[in-house]
């Protein structure tokens, strides 16, 4: 039986672990080719050597995504690799930066706009240049959350994260007619290495986190990378300019 996005070619950014990881391995089982980018080639090479293990076909790709002529070239490796690029999942990014709006200091919040932003913007400016030329495709952003309400100490994050959810209707409406679906995901608190590393920090944190979503749970890299594909597939093909929440029920408050 044939996977619901069989034969496509996917391009994921923060491939090294997480929920780039995930996402690329469903994606492979799925029957996609996948393209991995990450600014951590390892980690990318690690994504991918469990995807060919599982019988499935990748690359990896070393990729700062707020460096334009290295997302430029991203994108160009994953289309000469595997002749298109039908699904893009633009997931890479960086934690918040503490602190209340007046104490952000300057360079986190050039840090966080630059990567969970403009680094967002560069990889659709290619993507969307590549599917238009060849008729047609689908692009899923990471935004969050935090890109649908406030939060306390994380002003560049949400900042960042609402410009992605805005991005993402726009372009929604931009390329309708050039057959191109965009829409964005939405994670609650999920379960990755940057927040098991928070925990790590602060073992009282994971409660609080259980306990401010409904389902009482934090999410899996797993929920978040089925919804992408569903997204990325031809069952989703009457769903555009969606943010979509994948987060226990958070933002039904």
């Amino acid at each position: 039986m044939a996977g619901l996005v069989q034969g496509k070619v996917a391009l994921i950014t923060g491939g090294a672990s997480g929920i780039g990881r995930a996402t690329a391995l469903i994606f492979a089982r799925e029957g996609a080719k996948v393209a991995v980018a990450d600014l951590n080639l390892g980690g990318c090479e690690e994504t991918v050597a469990m995807i060919k293990k599982a019988g499935g076909d990748a690359f990896s790709v070393k990729c700062d995504v707020s460096k334009t002529a290295q997302v430029r070239e991203m994108v160009a490796q994953a289309v000469n690799t595997y002749g298109r690029l039908d699904c893009g999942f633009n997931n890479a990014g960086v934690s918040p930066a503490g602190g209340r709006i007046g104490e952000i200091p300057e360079d986190d919040w050039d840090r966080v706009i630059a990567i969970n932003l403009t680094g967002v913007w560069l990889c659709m400016k290619y993507e969307l240049a590549q599917m238009v030329g060849q008729g047609g495709g689908v692009i899923v952003n990471t935004a969050s959350i935090m890109g649908l309400v406030g939060e306390r100490r994380t002003g560049a994050y949400c900042a960042a994260k609402h410009g992605v959810v805005g991005l993402t209707k726009t372009a929604a409406l931009e390329y309708a007619k050039r057959n191109i679906r965009v829409n964005a995901v939405c994670p609650g608190s999920t379960m990755t290495p940057m927040m098991q590393r928070g925990f790590e920090r602060d073992p009282r944190l994971e409660e609080a986190y259980n306990t401010s979503h409904p389902l009482g749970r934090l999410g899996t890299p797993e929920d978040i990378g089925e919804a992408v594909m569903w997204m990325c597939s031809d069952e989703a093909s009457f769903v555009t300019g969606l943010a979509l929440p994948v987060d226990g029920g958070y933002t039904a408050h």
